[in-house]
């Protein structure tokens, strides 16, 4: 199969591109590389079956052309930047919103009808159920980041029933592992380094997250498109463990033998739209026989590990 894949150079795209390598299949990987970093690629680009486009999916007429003769779209290209949502609203409402409805009017033109969605369990907003399934009552939106991906959901289910499209909606937790480049993990380990005596913590430590491996959240998507045969799949990916921020600061502390004087601010959200507790029921998934190979502290060391060992992603010294 041709795969297209937005957002190939970044953190989990990246990993994605590898492995349908791997299998055998074509890849075109798109991206602008605002984020994504070019060494990212260096396994993909030594396929011969891996082509690059350098583009925006703000921009309509490269997507179009680029997407071509795909039999299948990844759609990972997105703002992630949640935190800082309420100082540009805007940078959410087109890089998550706008540029997933120009992926579509790029497949609509090209007679592409199979799309996968990076979405984000932060579309559950503060939640009354946990683990929170799928099926959830509609949440109040907490968080523009939330926001707008909740709405590319909306475009994409209107497109399987107006043009026959099939989807696949995958709601994250947070991910860990190689290549990951923002997060609380990133943002600890780089504090740590350049100051190991303070680590300065947005909340109170007691928020209460679920993440997953990112090797995990790709083997589950692949069996999820594989075996998943409804117009719309929607589909929470994470583990059954959820952990204190409290918890991954000793697990990275003991991991760099420090023990830093902690320092809180923000009360028990880290920032506007945080949600202090995430936890998803991802028991549809696992029906479909998946499983996660890393629990969570595992996932915390890799992503130490690869971090120490490329401190090249930190923006400073090697």
């Amino acid at each position: 199969m041709r795969y297209f894949v937005t957002g190939a150079a970044g953190f989990i795209g990246s990993h994605l591109a590898d492995r349908l390598l791997g299998a055998g299949h074509e890849v075109v990987g798109y991206d602008n590389f605002s984020t994504g970093q070019p060494e990212f690629l260096q396994e993909a680009q030594r396929s011969p079956h891996f082509f690059l486009v350098r583009g925006d999916t703000l921009n309509q007429d490269s997507l179009t052309q680029a997407i071509g003769r795909a039999d299948f779209v990844f759609h990972m290209a997105a703002n992630a930047d949640v935190r800082f949502g309420t100082q540009h609203p805007r940078k959410d409402l087109e890089q998550n919103t706008l540029a997933t409805f120009n992926v579509l009017e790029a497949m609509r033109a090209n007679g592409v009808h199979r799309i996968a969605f990076a979405s984000t369990g932060s579309i559950y907003g503060e939640p009354d159920i946990f683990p929170t399934p799928e099926s959830a009552p509609f949440p109040v939106q907490t968080s523009l980041y939330g926001a707008s991906k909740l709405a590319a959901e909306g475009l994409i289910e209107a497109y399987c029933e107006g043009f026959g499209f099939h989807g696949y909606i995958f709601r994250f937790v947070s991910i860990l592992g190689e290549r990951y480049t923002h997060g609380h993990v990133f943002d600890f380990f780089k504090q740590l380094r350049d100051h190991p005596d303070e680590l300065y913590v947005l909340g109170n430590g007691k928020q209460r997250k679920s993440y997953l491996y990112v090797q995990d959240c790709i083997d589950a998507m692949l069996l999820i498109i594989e075996k998943a045969q409804e117009k719309v799949n929607i589909f929470n990916l994470g583990t059954d463990q959820e952990c204190e921020v409290d918890d991954s600061i000793d697990w990275i502390c003991d991991y760099l033998r420090v023990s830093p004087k902690r320092i809180y601010s923000g009360g028990e959200r880290g920032w506007i739209g945080d949600s202090p507790h995430i936890l998803l029921d991802c028991s549809r998934v696992r029906e479909l026989g998946w499983q996660p190979k890393l629990r969570i502290r595992e996932g915390v060391i890799r992503t130490l590990q690869y971090l120490e060992q490329n401190q090249w992603v930190l923006g400073g010294r090697s």
